[in-house]
Formats: structure tokens, sequence, C-alpha cells
């Protein structure tokens, strides 16, 4: 039976899994401003994509939640959760001194890994302590305070590199990590010995196959999938199409950081709505908000014309990265509400398919976005039918 929780303890259970989630997105977006700093350091053409390997490189580290995954279940979440720190913490420092681009590029791919660790770990220890409704509340809590990342990071980034250099920029994620790093020691485990994996890692592939055949982990699973598919493209490309596609570079800050603020606005309604009808019902709600906003932005193009002018494409991206950190709580948490003592394997399939699945679909739809963005929105809704369709089920 799942015990209940002072507000006192979820607040900081809200906090600390705030600010471990938030090394994933410090690690990305805070680097973004420095990449050509970086080109110039090793030499490289203004025009070259290879520094972009340095934010690829560590999505790709995400790739090791399943190993991550078991681990957490047979030896408990602390540990694992400490072993990701290290790592992040140890490699996000080396990288500043790496001497080649070659070099930066595995240490970053380490650097995913820890960062990996902890986002599973962190993530699987919310649902040790609650499930359902009232995890997707404590997961909105924790959503909202991670959007402050991307809609500050940048900002933040650029700042440092018009009073520093790149390498300071670099150091900001691992030296935030080392507090949270001594904070987990004050955590208590919450997966109990009885509860946890006693096979070796070839035998734990039944738990495995059991998560990847689970109908209703599946479904939600590949939901937040292919929605977080629409956010990594728009992020990823955001600055190329305010900058180059609308011509508004000067913009870019304000739109991003507007439509981050929105996006943080539904988030933290997303606990209220939950609370009082349901994860399931809330989340099928915000599927078919982000389905018909996605049909209007295909529309538009053709009743407008194409491009879309930018406030309207500004309107309907907004919209829909909203509806995508309001409805990806509910999606994880009715993911992982039938994994019980699986939840460390369920989490790291989660986040291995989340990541690395999500982040290389976004890729591909940015490929298409050449001259406009008529593809984003195109695949938008694409995914919006298709995730409508598999939350449609009756049976769980």
């Amino acid at each position: 039976m799942q015990k209940k929780r002072s507000a006192k303890s979820t607040k900081e259970v809200i906090v600390f899994t705030s600010c471990s989630m938030i090394l994933t997105a410090l690690g990305i977006d805070i680097m973004l401003p420095a990449l050509g700093a970086i080109r110039h350091h090793f030499g490289l053409p203004e025009n070259s994509t290879a520094t972009a390997n340095l934010i690829s490189y560590f999505f790709m580290g995400q790739i090791t939640q399943l190993f991550f995954g078991y681990l957490t279940d047979r030896y408990g979440r602390l540990p694992v959760l400490r072993l990701g720190f290290v790592i992040y913490i140890f490699c996000g420092i080396a990288t500043v001194f790496a001497p080649a681009l070659s070099i930066m590029l595995l240490l970053r791919f380490f650097s995913g890994m820890g960062a990996a660790a902890v986002l599973m770990t962190a993530i699987a220890s919310v649902r040790d302590q609650y499930a359902g409704s009232e995890m997707a509340r404590v997961m909105s809590f924790v959503l909202t305070i991670m959007l402050l990342t991307p809609v500050i990071a940048p900002a933040l980034g650029s700042f440092v590199l018009q009073h520093s250099s790149w390498q300071v920029v670099f150091l900001i994620p691992p030296l935030f990590a080392i507090p949270v790093f001594v904070w987990s020691f004050r955590l208590a485990e919450t997966l109990p010995a009885e509860a946890r994996l006693k096979t070796g890692f070839i035998k734990s592939f039944p738990q495995l196959w059991y998560v990847l055949t689970n109908r209703a982990f599946m479904r939600y699973c590949i939901t937040a999938t292919i929605i977080f598919s629409i956010l990594t493209a728009y992020v990823s490309s955001s600055e190329r199409i305010i900058g180059e596609l609308y011509l508004q570079p000067a913009m870019f800050p304000w739109i991003f950081g507007i439509i981050g603020a929105v996006m943080a606005v539904f988030a933290l309604s997303n606990s209220y709505f939950t609370k009082r009808f349901g994860a399931k019902k809330v989340l099928r709600f915000f599927l078919s908000a982000y389905l018909l906003v996605s049909l209007l932005f295909v529309a538009l193009h053709f009743i407008i014309g194409n491009p879309l002018p930018l406030w309207y494409f500004v309107a309907c991206i907004g919209l829909l990265m909203s509806f995508t950190v309001a409805a990806d709580p509910n999606s994880s948490a009715l993911a992982l509400e039938p994994m019980g003592s699986k939840a460390g394997i369920a989490a790291s399939v989660y986040g291995t398919l989340f990541f690395f699945i999500g982040s290389l679909i976004g890729t591909i739809i940015n490929h298409f976005m050449i001259a406009n963005v008529l593809p984003l929105a195109v695949a938008a809704l694409i995914v919006s039918i298709v995730g409508m369709i598999l939350t449609s089920g009756k049976k769980e």
C-alpha cells in the first residue's frame, strides 16, 4: 500500500526531482549560444555543423537508460542516482579540457549517460511514492519548474559568453549538479530490499519483455514519444525558424521565452485538472485540443498562404507545445501505473523511447523544414491522430 506523504515531504520530492531533471535540459540549452565559439576554438569553418553533434551525442547517451533501469531495480534507486551524478559531474568538467572535438563528443555521450541515470531514477523514485493521478500532479509541478530551464538557459549562456568563455558556459551544468548530488544524501531509499529484482541482467529480460508487451504501458509511452518529437523539432529549429525563415533574429529570445512561460502555466494547471478529473480524462482532453490546433495549423497554410505569417505560427506552435507539456505527466503516470516493482525498468524503457526515438523523429521532421514550417504542422497533425487512436482503447 502506498503510504501518505506530508506536504513538506512532497515539496522536497518535487524540488529535488525538478533539479535532477533540469540536468538534462541544462546540459543542452545553456551551451547552444557557445557552439560558434567552439567552432572558432577548434578552427572549424563558420558553416560547420560538427558542433551540433555535441547535442546529438548527449541525447545518444540516453539509450543507456535500459541498463540503468535494471541496476536501479536490482540495487535500489539511490546508488544508481548517485552514480549518475558522479558520471555527469566528472565528464562535464572533463569536457572543458578536451584537446579535440572527437574527445569532447565522447565525453558528451558519457555526460548523457549520467543525465539518463539521474533522470530515469528520479522518475522511478516518484513512481515508488505516488501513482496514477497523484503522480501526474507531482510530475506537473516538476515539469513546471523544469520548463524554466529552456526559457532562462540560452540567455544565461549568452550572458556568460559575453563576459567570459565557452569553457565557463560548459562548466555551469556540472557545477549545478554538485549541490544536488550532496542533497541526495539526505534522501531515503524508496525501493525496499524485498521489492528489488533478485536476478542477473540476462535473467531480467522477462521483466523487460513484460514491460514491452504491456499494452497500456506501450500505448501511453508511444503517445508521449511521438508528441515529444514535435517539441524537439521545434526547439532544435526554433532559432533558425525565427531568424532565417521569418528574418526576425532579434525576436527569437522574446518569442522563445513567451512560449516557454505559457508552457509553464499549462504544466502547472494540469496538476489542478488532473486532481479534479483524473489523469486519463485530462490526457484525452489535451490530445483532442492538440488535434484541433494542429488541424488549424495545417489549414491556415492553405487559407492564408505559405509561408504562414509569423504570429500565426507563434500562436499555433505555442499552443501545441503547451498541450505537450500538460499531457506528458499524465502519459508517464498512466504508462508507469501498472508497473509496480518494475518501475525502474519501465522508466528506463520510457526514457529511452521518449528521448532517443522522439529526438530521432524530430531530426527527420527538421530535415523537411527547408523553406517553411508546413512539414512541422503536418507532422503535428499526424502524431495527434495517432495519439488519439492509441489512447482511445477502453481496456488497459
